[in-house]
């Protein structure tokens, strides 16, 4: 088998924030082998996104930071999305990101979505409501992105936390962290 090479997309309005260490806690137990970047969208920011295919219809190269997250997605095997629940949806900043992948369809040369088929799409989230059904739009955008994209979509793992480091309480969570990174069908 292949190595792996694992991206996770911190998309949080804060540091350290309770997906971001439920991410942390499942990423100590990748395959081995796997390799693994973070990339933290706050430190990586992108102009909002014009939408020019009805005009322009090509896009241009990537460049800056945009670029940056291009070649991040396509080194990837596996996408991470760690995403809090923000208004029952992902939050902005990981939007502007998808809403790039838009763009990237139209990137000359680039293949975007022959190359995005096959890689596994990967969520993990954190919200403040005890009923996980609070967090079915966001698992909705994922999957349904990664269905368009011929992916793989690995599920999300979702944990509780309403304060700093509450999701460390959250043994359920932690427990399904040892194993969600496990090799999918």
């Amino acid at each position: 088998m292949a190595s792996r090479h694992f991206t996770f997309v911190l998309s949080s309005a804060r540091r350290d924030g309770n997906t971001e260490l439920l991410a942390r806690k499942a990423a100590e137990h990748l395959p081995a082998g796997s390799a693994h970047e973070w990339l933290n969208l706050i430190d990586l920011p992108v102009p909002p996104f014009e939408d020019i295919r009805h005009s322009v219809g090509v896009y241009p190269e990537p460049q800056g930071n945009e670029r940056v997250l291009f070649d991040a997605t396509l080194k990837a095997t596996d996408l991470v999305f760690v995403v809090p629940l923000y208004w029952y949806s992902v939050p902005a900043s990981a939007k502007l990101y998808l809403d790039y992948w838009s763009g990237w369809l139209r990137v000359k040369g680039a293949d975007f979505k022959a190359r995005m088929a096959g890689k596994t799409m990967w969520g993990v989230s954190v919200l403040s409501d005890e009923d996980p059904k609070r967090a079915d739009p966001l698992v909705g955008t994922l999957a349904i992105t990664a269905d368009y994209l011929a992916m793989k979509f690995g599920g999300v793992l979702l944990g509780y936390g309403n304060r700093p480091d509450d999701v460390l309480n959250d043994q359920d969570a932690l427990t399904r962290a040892r194993t969600f990174f496990q090799p999918i069908a």
